[in-house]
């Protein structure tokens, strides 16, 4: 790394095992995704005011070679868990991570690239067994799952209903993810 850690304690004070902590999670994000020019940590602590359940904020943003940035903001959220500095900081640098992995699949051209959705109708349904299938427009039938189905789920899927949906490579073949229904209920 050209520049060295910064990190700043907002709010409490600092303390050298946290600090130390937090340079091993950037020296594993530098080792395991190459170069970092910069890294900056800003830790907050939970506001005094609040009578129960302050959580902590931890703030990264990490400078890349090429002008590219990561930034990771947390703002706080029902979750407890945050309530705990160690915590706050592992959830961050996890997100920080993920967020770097997202970049080089970028990079590498491994990120899938949607074009146009295509239009079919939905032509079987068994709730039962939670599937269905998908007429399209050349006349096969491509199986969906209900987590497929956006906006309201599998409820609000008819038979007939008009949707719009991508055609991935299944474990059994051809499937429809991001399937939404087209028009009011589907029916167009």
């Amino acid at each position: 790394m050209r520049q060295q850690v910064q990190i700043e304690f907002q709010g409490m004070k600092p303390a050298q095992s946290v600090h130390d902590d937090i340079l091993e999670h950037v020296a594993a994000l530098e080792t395991r995704f190459g170069r970092i020019i910069s890294c900056r940590v800003a830790l907050r602590a939970p506001n005094p005011r609040h009578r129960v359940g302050g959580h902590y904020e931890v703030n990264i943003r990490l400078a890349l070679p090429d002008g590219r940035e990561v930034n990771v903001a947390r703002t706080a959220t029902a979750d407890e868990r945050l309530a705990d500095l160690t915590f706050s900081i592992n959830d961050a640098f996890k997100r920080a991570r993920r967020r770097l992995q997202d970049g080089v699949r970028r990079m590498q051209g491994q990120v899938k690239a949607h074009g146009e959705p295509s239009i079919g109708t939905v032509a079987k349904l068994d709730l039962i067994d939670e599937i269905g299938f998908i007429e399209t427009s050349d006349g096969r039938e491509i199986y969906f799952h209900p987590n497929a189905v956006r906006n309201g789920g599998l409820s609000k899927v008819k038979i007939g209903a008009r949707v719009t949906f991508h055609e991935a490579d299944g474990q059994k073949g051809p499937q429809a993810s991001t399937v939404r229904l087209l028009g009011k209920h589907g029916m167009r």
